[in-house]
C-alpha cells in the first residue's frame, strides 16, 4: 500500500486498482464532535459516489466504506490532474467546455462538489476523459445559491491557478454549463450577485 496523499481531512493510499481514504481525527476538536462529523462527511460521500455511478458521472466508483473506521474504498484514476495538463499545454478551450458541462450535470441532480478546482480533475489514461475526484466536501442541494457559491469557487480557482487562460477559460465553462443544467440562467444570475458581495467584502 502506498501513500498518495495528505490532506486536512484525510489521507489517500493505493491499494493495487483501488485508492483507501482515512480521515483522521482533529485533536483540536471535542472527541465526539470530532467522530460525529468525520463518521457524516464519510457517509455523505459515500452516498454521492453511490448517486454519480447510478448516473454513469466519470467519478472514482465506490467499493465499499466504513464509519467505524472513517474510511472509504473507491476505484484508482488513472492520469494526470487537469492541472498538470493545462501547466505544459494549451488546450484549455476543450477542457473548459468540459468542465462546465460535467459541473452542469452535477447541479442537474443537485450535487454541490464544494472544491472545485483543476488538482481535482483528472483527464483519465484510458478514456481521455474529464474525472471527477476527491468529494470530501461535497453536499446534496436543490438551491440555486449553492450552485452559484460552487461556480464562484470554481471561477477563483481557475484565475488563481490558471490566470495565463484567464478569463476566457471560465467564460468557455459556463457555455458548457448552459448546455447540460436547465436551471443555467438562474444560477449565473445568482453567480453575479455572488460575485458582487465578494467584490464588497474585499473593499471593506
Amino acid at each position: 500500500m502506498i501513500k498518495l496523499f495528505q490532506g486536512a481531512e484525510a489521507i489517500l493510499y493505493k491499494d493495487n486498482a483501488t485508492v483507501i481514504k482515512e480521515r483522521f481525527s482533529k485533536a483540536y476538536r471535542l472527541s465526539h464532535l470530532d467522530e460525529s462529523l468525520r463518521k457524516f462527511r464519510t457517509r455523505r460521500e459515500a452516498k454521492v459516489l453511490t448517486k454519480l455511478d447510478e448516473m454513469n458521472f466519470p467519478a472514482p466508483k465506490l467499493h465499499h466504506f466504513s464509519d467505524t473506521r472513517m474510511s472509504i474504498v473507491m476505484d484508482f484514476v488513472p492520469g494526470e490532474t487537469l492541472k498538470d495538463v493545462l501547466k505544459h499545454g494549451d488546450e484549455y478551450q476543450h477542457f473548459a467546455r468540459e468542465i462546465g458541462q460535467k459541473v452542469g450535470t452535477l447541479h442537474k441532480e443537485h450535487i454541490i462538489h464544494g472544491d472545485l478546482t483543476t488538482s481535482n480533475m483528472i483527464v483519465n489514461a484510458k478514456t481521455s476523459e474529464l474525472t471527477f475526484i476527491d468529494f470530501g466536501l461535497s453536499s446534496f442541494s436543490e438551491k440555486i445559491e449553492d450552485k452559484a457559491v460552487d461556480l464562484f469557487l470554481l471561477d477563483r480557482a481557475l484565475e488563481g491557478t490558471h490566470f495565463e487562460f484567464y478569463p476566457e477559460i471560465f467564460e468557455d465553462a459556463l457555455e458548457g454549463y448552459k448546455e447540460t443544467n436547465p436551471e443555467a440562467v438562474d444560477v449565473l444570475d445568482r453567480l453575479e450577485q455572488v460575485r458582487q458581495r465578494g467584490r464588497n467584502k474585499s473593499k471593506n
